[in-house]
């Protein structure tokens, strides 16, 4: 009797759904756009009586210290972004310096509205667990107030029977300590420039005079001195020192306190270029050739106009780099890094046309020149467009890749093929039907009949696979992996 060959691989979906928490806020600055406003508030508070001010400031205390861990030191950041306003011939006091820092102090609700399409990496710290057990961390987009995307984290074990087992999350989110005074390599900046088409002699007069390592404050310092002793038309050296404070702010480093666990840390838009949001960040653990472990992650911000696609590198998920990602095949959504280098060189998934699937080769992690299409839509359910889902996985069979079609309806499927090992722009197999459709229960949402992932991972001969629901919420799949790969059918 021969063995039935299966033409579809048994998914498996948990019943876990992981929504958004409304509760979980952090603060922002609330400051008026008509910049004429904030002395007169400020003014306000400083005629307010003192009895006034310390039953004022007693009350926001009680009704705002338990939704943070240190509301005070948050006045006191915010007091400071206004503090050139502040009358010079007036003495603050405590409660009324805590009090303007109020005043310029807003709440935001990071999961208010979404929380979806998730990417998955096993945790640098994989001690103390038992036996075929798992750590792993979660990124998720979350979405709150205006649409504005941020990056939020969960951690929890995968235990032996693939179950989830999450760790428990926070009351408290807080965003990262900013490090603008980052070091920049002149030789990129210069590039990132020219692709700019932003160089000229405005620039070439400023980079001149900084080291090949130099700091945003010698920057700002280079500048200002420019400014005061023009040596071009004005007009033309403030247009120019916007772009490079733009690029400067575009590249940054964060930090969260060591005591705060993974679920407190929100990764939130910093510089102009991401002001709308930072969406879908595909997450890998890389191996460089020596064995060192990085954590990627590529995302794109958004502005409300256009899209940068930027890297984020860390290796503890404390410390964070944030870095543009530079070339002319640089474009578009969904870059995804393959998780070590293939003869020499990094390799990466895009989608430069917003139509097919892209691999691009590159000796150099920040600059991409070239880029070919390995996958264009050939079946009905990928009709309009596809793209990768995450980084590839490997396996000794291939490179399992995660797909997105969207077809009729606008409706998005995960699919699946198989790449090359050693030469990833050729594909081995690949399914014919998709892995996951959106079902009945998974159609309704922000953004209807979509399942989406940003990264899967592998655990106990299984593909590990959360996913978005509709861009809402996130479920979790799982296939076994020599099941997927059998049911591909072979690409000539």
């Amino acid at each position: 009797m021969t063995e039935k060959i299966l033409s579809h691989p048994k998914i498996k979906r948990k019943k876990k759904i992981i929504l958004g928490d409304t509760s979980r806020v952090i603060t922002r600055p609330h400051i008026p756009l008509d910049a004429h406003r904030i002395p007169k508030i400020i003014q306000r508070v400083v005629d307010l009586p003192d009895t006034t001010a310390e039953n004022l400031l007693s009350q926001i205390m009680l009704d705002f210290s338990e939704r943070h861990k240190d509301i005070r030191r948050v006045f006191g950041l915010h007091l400071n972004e206004v503090k050139d306003y502040v009358p010079r011939d007036t003495v603050l006091s405590e409660t009324k310096r805590a009090l303007i820092g109020a005043y310029f102090t807003m709440e935001y609700s990071i999961e208010s509205a979404a929380l979806f399409n998730p990417s998955i990496v096993p945790h640098p710290d994989q001690s103390h667990l038992k036996k075929d057990s798992l750590r792993f961390i979660m990124s998720l987009r979350a979405i709150g107030e205006g649409h504005v995307s941020s990056i939020v984290f969960r951690s929890g074990v995968l235990d032996r029977h693939n179950t989830f087992i999450f760790g428990p999350t926070s009351d408290y989110v807080e965003r990262p300590d900013l490090h603008l005074d980052a070091v920049y390599d002149r030789h990129l900046f210069q590039l990132k420039l020219n692709e700019m088409t932003a160089c000229n002699e405005v620039t070439t007069h400023i980079l001149n005079q900084l080291p090949e390592n130099f700091t945003y404050n010698e920057l700002k310092e280079k500048n200002e001195a420019l400014s005061s002793h023009p040596l071009f038309p004005e007009a033309r050296q403030n247009e120019t020192f916007e772009t490079m404070y733009w690029l400067a702010n575009s590249n940054y480093e964060m930090s969260f306190r060591t005591d705060h666990r993974i679920s407190e840390r929100v990764i939130f838009p910093v510089s102009e270029n991401e002001s709308r949001g930072i969406e879908d960040a595909r997450f890998v653990q890389f191996f460089d050739d020596n064995g060192e472990v990085t954590y990627y992650a590529t995302y794109t911000a958004y502005n409300g106009f256009r899209i940068l696609p930027q890297l984020i590198e860390t290796k503890d998920f404390i410390k964070f780099k944030i870095m543009t990602l530079n070339g002319k095949v640089v474009q578009n959504k969904g870059m995804a890094l393959f998780p070590r280098k293939i003869d020499g060189n990094y390799v990466m998934l895009s989608r430069q046309d917003g139509e097919n699937n892209h691999i691009m080769f590159s000796d150099n992690i920040h600059f991409w020149q070239e880029s070919e299409i390995i996958q264009e839509p050939r079946y009905p359910w990928e009709f309009i467009q596809i793209g990768n889902c995450g980084s590839p996985l490997e396996t000794d069979k291939g490179w399992i890749v995660l797909t997105h079609g969207v077809g009729p309806m606008r409706q998005y499927c995960i699919g699946a093929m198989l790449l090359d090992l050693e030469n990833p722009a050729r594909i081995i197999a690949r399914l014919e039907e998709p892995l996951l459709t959106p079902q009945k229960e998974e159609r309704e949402g922000y953004v209807p009949n979509v399942v989406y992932t940003c990264g899967a991972i592998f655990h106990n001969s299984d593909l590990v696979i959360p996913y978005g629901m509709s861009d809402i919420a996130c479920g979790i799949a799982t296939v076994k992996v020599s099941e997927l790969i059998n049911c591909m059918q072979p690409v000539a």
